[in-house]
Parts: C-alpha cells; sequence; structure tokens
C-alpha cells in the first residue's frame, strides 16, 4: 500500500529533524517512493509559533495503518517530540494523509485526514508528488482541493 505522509518541524534544526524522519520511516515502516521538495510554511491553528518545514512523501509498506500510526509515534518520540498543546509548536510531527484509497476511522486515527483539504501547507507538496491522486471521499484530485482551500497561509518552496 501507498501511504501519504506530511512531515512538518518548527522547532530545533528543523531541516536535520525532517531527514532524520525520513530515514526512519524508510526504516520502520517500509522505502520511500516519493519526496516533495521542503517547504516554509505559515503556522496553522495556533499561530504565535515559529514557521515550519514541511514535506510530503510517500512510503510503500504492507502493514496496518494502525500499525503505521505506532510506528510514526515511535519515530516522533525517537527524535524528541513531546505533545503539548493541540497545533502547537513540535520538533517533528507526522501525519497519515492518505493510506491508498482507505478510509478509515477510529478514536486514535482517521483515513484520510480530516483536515487535508484546509491546510495549504499539505495540499502544495501534496500536489508536487500526486496531482492527480484522488480523495477517496471527497472525489476530487489534491490539484482541485488546492485550487478550492480558501487557506491563505504562506507556503514557499525552498531551494533543493
Amino acid at each position: 500500500m501507498d501511504v501519504y505522509l506530511l512531515l512538518g518541524a518548527n522547532l530545533g534544526e528543523r531541516s536535520a529533524t525532517v531527514m532524520k524522519a525520513r530515514e526512519l520511516i524508510h526504516l520502520l515502516i517500509g522505502p520511500v517512493t516519493r519526496v516533495s521538495a521542503l517547504y516554509e510554511t505559515a503556522p496553522w491553528g495556533v499561530t504565535d509559533q515559529p514557521s515550519f518545514l514541511n514535506q510530503v512523501l510517500v512510503t510503500e509498506t504492507d502493514m496496518s495503518p494502525q500499525r503505521v500510526l505506532d510506528q510514526i509515534q515511535t519515530i516522533e518520540q525517537n527524535l524528541g517530540r513531546i505533545r503539548y498543546d493541540k497545533w502547537g509548536a513540535r520538533v517533528i510531527d507526522i501525519d497519515i494523509l492518505y493510506y491508498s484509497q482507505y478510509v478509515f476511522q477510529s478514536d486514535r486515527l482517521a483515513i484520510p485526514h480530516p483536515y487535508l483539504h484546509q491546510r495549504r501547507f499539505t495540499l502544495v507538496p501534496l500536489c508536487e508528488i500526486a496531482p492527480d491522486f484522488v480523495h477517496p471521499l471527497l472525489a476530487k484530485t489534491n490539484l482541485t482541493l488546492l485550487a478550492e482551500c480558501k487557506d491563505q497561509g504562506q507556503v514557499v518552496k525552498l531551494d533543493d
């Protein structure tokens, strides 16, 4: 299965942390097959905090969505994440955006990510690597979701 993940960091050595998260995803979840550029993005939800570095990647796995979530949380802990406030500053955040076309809902996990279509910082890098992927609930491509997104938060592609 292709799992689409959003990586975000706004504390510490952001670029190094995102790179280390990619390496750990590759080791603990499965091979990383596609990676967007890094983007400097405005905070969303709680705006009084530093800017984020965001990146979207695709990894292949045969793990269940719940097992992928467990591995993601292990990676976040290993990289120093401490959960304080929802949408607050963090060393690393890894969200499951899509799990192929799978739809899943539990108290711990919602797939596709419930805010995906409302966030430019997610949609811009997602469109870079999967513009024509169709959201399994909204039946729209990522490009269409980006065009319809009302979020005006700044998303700037960084040089490679």
